[in-house]
């Protein structure tokens, strides 16, 4: 890799940590990040390049086109199908599929009626996943066989159906290769010595395909390849070169020699900047620590187990509540003794 390439973060080495994860539903996952330290400066020009990156280079997998026996073109309807061709043809667009092969696969169709016909009727290779089962693609109302031939190709952005391509009973369809549903960051500031350094938080929301760790790993890897180490296809390069004798100007990967200010300080900012209402407790328990003004992950270490069970109407059930959505969501203890 080339010294232009390599981003100076002083003599530490870039860390990152997942700070919060959680799955919304089958078809949106989130995660937010803390990687540190930067250098003033670098954190925000990192958080726009992965905020660009994520959406635009990050593949995904979509059905391209599909065809459907007997039927020369989308507009006529068939007896006992409650959807238009034109609907039939248009529903494929919204299913999530993961694929793991490069190359073009096929999956395929075939229901008698009546019944819904939805994601979990396609049949198709090992390589290809169907994200959400329940997605909805036709209604038979009668005793009639729904047969489509798809095809799943992997790509990234938007790509239009080419008209261009129709052929009879083969409906091209507009293909979403967008696993990124969304993306966000913010940068913070905190002293080292004498120097200011920096913290980028990171926010990835997926649409199942894709966790939000493996869409960082992949934008780090297209847009920014040396400024979040741990990418496991350069861990393999440097192996490679190192067994071969040769020196290796990749970036190093997160050690444990990373001072323990630096760690202590990401997750302290971390633990600040989420709020309780992120931890989805019942509203007796909120509605309780609220009042009590605690309002961030942070502020509630500051109250033992001891200590919580003797606010007001907050109870032994309320803080085994608390305990086990700390542990689940954040991995994060109370400590057991002690006063505010």
């Amino acid at each position: 890799m080339s010294q232009d390439h390599m981003v100076g973060v002083s003599n530490q080495t870039l860390q990152w940590r997942c700070i919060e994860s959680r799955i919304e539903s089958k078809r949106l996952l989130y995660g937010r990040f803390a990687i540190s330290p930067f250098r003033k400066g670098q954190a925000n020009t990192v958080g726009i390049a992965m905020r660009r990156a994520l959406p635009n280079e990050i593949e995904g997998a979509s059905i391209t086109h599909a065809e459907m026996k007997k039927v020369r073109h989308e507009y006529p309807t068939i007896i006992g199908i409650q959807e238009s061709i034109h609907d039939i043809s248009i529903n494929p667009k919204e299913i999530v599929l993961r694929s793991d092969s490069c190359e073009p696969q096929k999956a395929y169709i075939s229901t008698s009626g009546p019944g819904r016909v939805t994601a979990k009727d396609i049949k198709g290779p090992s390589s290809v996943e169907i994200i959400d089962a329940t997605q909805y693609i036709a209604t038979s109302t009668g005793a009639i066989s729904l047969d489509i031939e798809s095809n799943i190709e992997r790509g990234t952005g938007y790509r239009m159906g080419d008209l261009q391509k129709y052929r009879d009973g083969i409906f091209q369809v507009d293909a979403v290769f967008m696993p990124i549903r969304n993306a966000n960051y913010s940068v913070h500031s905190f002293k080292s010595g004498e120097e200011t350094k920096e913290i980028l938080f990171s926010e990835i929301w997926t649409d199942g395909s894709i966790t939000p760790k493996e869409a960082l790993y992949e934008a780090s890897r297209n847009s920014i390849d040396s400024s979040i180490p741990s990418i496991n296809s350069e861990r393999k390069e440097k192996n490679i070169a190192i067994d071969r004798g040769e020196n290796s100007n990749i970036s190093s990967y997160p050690s444990e020699s990373i001072s323990l200010d630096i760690e202590e300080i990401t997750k302290d900012f971390a633990l600040k900047h989420i709020f309780i209402d992120q931890s989805e407790l019942p509203a007796r328990a909120y509605n309780c620590l609220k009042r009590v003004d605690v309002h961030t992950i942070a502020d509630s270490l500051n109250y033992s187990e001891d200590d919580s069970i003797k606010i007001k109407n907050f109870g032994k059930k309320s803080v085994e509540q608390v305990l086990e959505a700390s542990r689940k969501r954040f991995s994060i203890d109370l400590p057991k003794n002690g006063a505010k």
